[in-house]
Formats: C-alpha cells, structure tokens, sequence
C-alpha cells in the first residue's frame, strides 16, 4: 500500500510541469459569453436590465434552465459592490435535440440570459460600479461535452443618462425572446402513467406546433411524444407521465420559433379529449375557415353593411329571369366577393411579409381610398335617387352587364369592399388565426369570409322556393329605389366625416367639392347617354377624379377631438403604470372607418349613465385610435389574436383581462364596474 502511494506521488509531481503548461494555453470558447447592461449609467436607487450574451459555435450548444434528459443548468455566482444585487437569469424560449434517445432543452444558435441589477440607493453621480461574475455553463456538440467557465465583467457608473437607441433595440430583442406569462393558472392531472395539462388560451393563439417544456423535474417523460387537442378555450397537453408526483408544474409553452407562455399550474379535472364538439376537434385551418364563413355570413346584419344591402335588394328584385339566370347570378355575385376578400388577404398578407404591421380593412386608412368610395357612394346614390340613368354607373350596368351576370359580380365586389371595414363576431379569431397559417391556408380563410358574405345570395339563387318569396317587379321598384338611396347618402355623409378626420378641413373641402362636380357631370352625362357617347363624356370626369385624389391630404393636420370618455391614449406602457396603481382600466381600439365602432361609441361609450360610472368607480379610459394604421397598436392587435377593430378589454385590478363582445350594450358595459363591489 505504501509502495502504490509514492508511485501515485511520483507520477502526479511529473505531471504537475505539463498541468502548469497546459494552463498557460488560452482556453478555447466553443460559445463565447459577454455582459452587456441596457444603460452604461444608471440611477441611484434604479434597476438596470443585463443581458449575458452567448454565441455558440457552429454544432455546439447551451442549455435551458431544466437541461432535460442531460446536461447542467448554467450557474453565476456574481461579485457586486455593497447594496447591489443581481435577480435571477431570465431565460428565452429553448429548442429540442434528441441525443441517443435522450432529450435535451437546447440552444444553438446566439441567446441571451437576462437578470435585473439593483443600484444601490444613495450613491452620488459618477460613482463607479464594478459587476463581476463568473459563469459555470456545460456546452455539448451531438458526441462530446465540455464544462466551460467565463469571466464577467462591466464597469458602471451611476447617473441618469438615457439608454442608447441602439442598446434598446438590441435589449427589445432579448424581451421577444422570453416566454410571456399567461395571467390565468392552467390545470394537470398525473394519473395511471399518463400526464395531463390544460392551458386556458384561445383558439386564435394556438400557433404553430406547440410544445410544453417543463421546469419542474419529474413531472413529464422528457422523450415522450406530447399530443395536443382542443376543448373549447383550452388547449390540452397529454404525454408520458415522469418518476415524480408533483404537487405543482411550471413551465414554458411553445407556440411558434422563439414565442412561448410562461404557465403554472395546479392539480385539477382536466377534461377529456372526447368531451370535445365536433367543430372544436377540427384542424385551425378548418375551425378558422369555418369561423371566417360563419363571420362573412353574420356581416350581413352588421350596421357597417347595411347600405350595402340596398344594393343587393334592389338586385334580387330585379333578378326576375329563369333559374338557370338566377344561378348565374348568384355564382356571379358570389365570385366578386369571395375576388375582394381574396385580393384584400393578399395585400395584408404581403404587407406583413415586408415588415408592416397592417390588418384587415388597411385600406380604408388612406384618405384617397376614402374618397374614391365616396364618390363611388354618392353616385350610386344620385342613380337611385333617379337624377340620372346611365347604364355605366347603374346597378349592374354596362360596365359589366352582359346578361346581368357581370353587374352581379361587382356588386358583390363592392359589398366586399366596402362591407368588411369593422370585424363581426367569428371573424376576429377566425382572421387572426388566418395570418399565422401558412399562405395557402390564410387565403382559403380570407375566401371563405368571401363566401359568407355571398351565402345568402346563393341560396336564393340555387333555391327556388326561397326566390319565390321576394315581391315580383313592378312600379313600386321605383320608389323602392328612392328609398334605398338615403341610406347611401348617409354611407357618404359619413365617409365625409371620416375624410375630414383623416385629412382634415382643406381634405373634406377637396371631396366635397369632387362630390358636387361628380353630381352635375353624371346629370349631364346621364342626359346625353342616349347618344352612345356616354363613355366619352366621362373621360374628363374620371381624369378629374384621379387629379382630386393626388390633391387630397394624406394626413390631418388639426387636432383630433377626443371621445369624451378617452381620458388618454392607449400605450402598453401606461397601461402597465395604471395597472400598477391598482386601477381599473377600460381599453378600446378604434377606427374613424369602422362604423360598427362609431355606433358602440356613440350609443354606449358616449352615454352619460356610463361616464358617470367610470367616474364614479375612478376607472381609466385608454383608447388606442388604429385610423392610420398605428404599428404599435397594430402589434398589440395581433398579441391579442386579432387583426382588426373593434376591441375592448377591461382590466379589474388583480383579475384577468376581460374582452367584451364586439356589439356593446350600456348594461354590459356599465356592470364591469359593479362586478368589483
């Protein structure tokens, strides 16, 4: 025994040179790690964000908080100057690798790990502040793995110096990456070798392939394959149960490449896939397709489409021709709507493709889009009025009349255009599920919102008994007509309230004027279109039109007069700063062209019994205005799995979000204050 101790000895003193020569090698860093602080000089007393950096190298990788399978949480013990104190790393959305069969919570390509750093209170300006850490992390390829240690170091100084624009741009990126709570607590059950999660969250934030990573050990088998269903508002995760009973889970779901929810949950009856509705079992392709025909249908009835329906009831009566026309018709009109929608998807599609934040009905955010439907309703309007007969702008007319197939289809090409600015129920999710599907499928989604528009046209087409209930031609289609023409003068009252508001006095002046114009070219025209050159006198007027709309102003110079109940402007951040004061919050989202919102507003919003309430109650109004298509408010649109208004949330302090039907009422609105006392 004695002998084998003094080999040892032996052999350990000849290493020790080449320990010692080895340690003189700088080490090479398979995934380099750097700090970085989001403000080089922050305040007294304040917090300031870190970020540690890591960049792995080609065919290596970090790992998550729970490394799964194998590998090691990465760890900091941090050096700080007396008072400071570093929170706990914050970690972004991790992927999977399978290894030998084993699952392992990944990253492999450039992250971040964030932490919040206390300043010290008290510290006079200049103060230096030294952070120190050293970082013990495990990096892998797919055949070896490495323990690597790297020193961190930054020198700051107290002050009250702004955070470099492009700091903050990169500091907003790291944010992106973290999962994002979810504010209500899912459910699990851990039963007969099975685990089984339900998360509350709506069906229009389902995202791409989602998958559960959880944080507590044990709960899951981490190679399992997960299965996710669909019960209503919840989404069910079930795989393998782990060796551990949990008496609670946390966790991360994955809902799309680097977006995730941070979730806990509690021990509960989580209900069964088969309890499911037929239509809830369904693909998000085929729910938000049905939703967007459900939705097409309903708009209908909505108030934004309601001009529009004298169009197509002077239209249906007129259609007195055979079945085989009637069919054609239907067809007909049905091809204009469902051509609308398909191009509107198309633009937002390709719009968001290049970095903009746009949504349905964007084009109704340009003023000169505004007033070409203003002239287009205003002549319209004179045509049904009978102050002219031209077959160009006549119902149908010859602009494509040729056996009243192609009147049909622009008229449903109008309907479209102009009946989809305001979301109806069932389109909101149903259009915000269709911009996160992939191309294809979001158009077959917009198509359908199409062919619910045209539904009913087509059951009157194809089906002869429901034709045969609408009146037969006769005389009283001419005061029918007149009728049918105030509710277009009032669609063009309003798109002229809406030009002013977009554009501004000298805006609204230019469009009447091209209004008035139009009026007494069509009168004249319509006078002479007996001599076949109709088409030519209208040739100046249409060159006019184009000239006015170069001319009108793209933007309102004035300011805006605010609802009386819009306390301020929305903003995630004062929003956040009035939910930390406990305060309740009313949150609408608006838009100068979506008539459904100005009909919410005016006969509920603007009501007295309702500002008394919010006033009573002390509630904030914050109103986010979308009428130019506001990136901003366009994101948190999106966050919220819609693509449109109008929305309304409220905000009861310590309790979720609340979103309110779409078609308010002064009792609906009024009882969210009463539900806090």
């Amino acid at each position: 025994m004695v002998r084998l101790v003094l080999w040892l000895a032996l052999i350990l003193a000849a290493l020790a040179p080449a320990r010692a020569a080895l340690a003189q090698v700088p080490q090479q860093r398979h995934i380099p790690a750097q700090v970085i602080a989001e403000s080089d000089a922050p305040a007294a007393g304040s917090t300031v964000s870190l970020a540690i950096q890591m960049r792995p190298q080609p065919g290596w990788h970090g790992y998550w908080k729970n490394p799964g399978d194998s590998g090691m949480e990465p760890s900091v013990q941090w050096t700080l100057p007396p008072g400071a104190a570093a929170g706990p790393l914050e970690y972004p959305v991790p992927g999977r690798l399978i290894v030998g069969g084993l699952m392992n919570y990944v990253y492999e390509r450039p992250y971040a790990l964030l932490l919040e750093l206390k300043v010290p209170d008290g510290l006079a300006p200049g103060t230096l502040l030294p952070v120190r850490g050293r970082l013990d992390h495990l990096v892998c390829t797919k055949e070896i793995c490495v323990p690597e240690s790297a020193e961190l170091a930054l020198d700051l100084k107290v002050g009250a110096s702004g955070t470099p624009a492009t700091r903050r741009a990169a500091f907003d990126e790291f944010r992106r990456a973290l999962p994002k709570p979810l504010s209500t607590e899912a459910g699990f059950e851990w039963s007969d070798g099975r685990f089984r999660l339900s998360v509350p969250l709506p069906a229009s934030a389902s995202g791409k392939e989602p998958y559960f990573f959880p944080l507590t050990d044990g709960a899951i088998a981490y190679a399992a394959e997960q299965k996710f269903t669909r019960i209503g508002d919840a989404l069910i995760i079930e795989t393998q149960a782990g060796g551990d009973r949990p008496s609670s889970v946390e966790g991360v779901l994955r809902l799309g490449d680097g977006y995730g929810l941070s979730l806990a949950a509690q021990p509960g009856l989580v209900p069964a896939a088969a309890a499911a509705a037929p239509w809830q079992g369904m693909s998000p392709i085929l729910a938000a397709l049905a939703g967007a025909v459900l939705g097409g249908l309903l708009l209908n009835v909505m108030p934004c489409v309601f001009p529009i329906l004298s169009l197509k009831a002077l239209s249906l009566a007129k259609a007195g021709g055979g079945e085989a026309g009637a069919r054609k018709e239907a067809l007909a009109y049905t091809a204009g709507a469902v051509a609308i929608c398909l191009a509107l998807g198309a633009a937002v599609l390709a719009l968001r493709a290049g970095g903009i934040s746009a949504g349905w009905a964007f084009q109704l955010q340009d003023p000169r889009v505004i007033l070409l439907l203003l002239l287009l309703v205003t002549a319209i309007a004179l045509n049904l009025a009978g102050l002219f007969e031209l077959p160009s702008i006549g119902v149908g007319g010859k602009l494509a009349s040729a056996g009243g197939v192609g009147g049909a289809f622009w008229t449903g090409a109008l309907a479209a255009f102009v009946a989809t600015p305001c979301t109806g129920p069932f389109m909101a999710a149903a259009l915000g599920a269709a911009l996160l599907l992939p191309v294809p499928a979001a158009l077959a989604v917009f198509a359908g919102l199409g062919l619910g528009l045209a539904l009913p046209f087509l059951v009157l087409g194809f089906v002869p008994a429901a034709r045969r209930r609408l009146p037969k031609p006769g005389p009283w289609m001419t005061r029918f007509r007149h009728i049918l023409s105030v509710p277009m003068f009032l669609t063009a009252l309003g798109l002229a309230w809406i030009l002013g508001r977009q554009s501004g006095v000298d805006g609204m002046a230019i469009g009447l004027a091209a209004v008035l114009a139009l009026g007494l070219t069509l009168w004249w025209v319509g006078r002479r279109h007996g001599d076949g050159r109709g088409w030519l006198r209208l040739a100046p007027a249409a060159a006019a039109v184009a000239a006015v709309l170069l001319l009108v102003p793209l933007r309102q110079d004035e300011q805006a007069i605010a609802s009386p109940i819009a306390d301020e402007p929305f903003s995630e951040e004062r929003l956040a700063a009035l939910r930390g004061e406990g305060r309740p919050v009313f949150a609408y989202f608006t838009a100068d062209w979506c008539i459904t919102c100005k009909v919410n507003e005016k006969a509920v919003l603007q009501r007295e019994d309702v500002s008394r309430a919010f006033l009573q109650d002390k509630v904030a109004v914050l109103v986010g205005d979308w009428t130019g298509g506001d990136a901003a408010i366009g994101r948190f649109l999106e966050s919220q799995g819609r693509s449109g208004v109008p929305l309304y949330i409220y905000y009861a302090p310590g309790k979720p979000p609340e979103i309110l039907p779409q078609l308010l009422t002064v009792s609906r609105v009024v009882s969210l204050t009463q539900q806090e006392k």
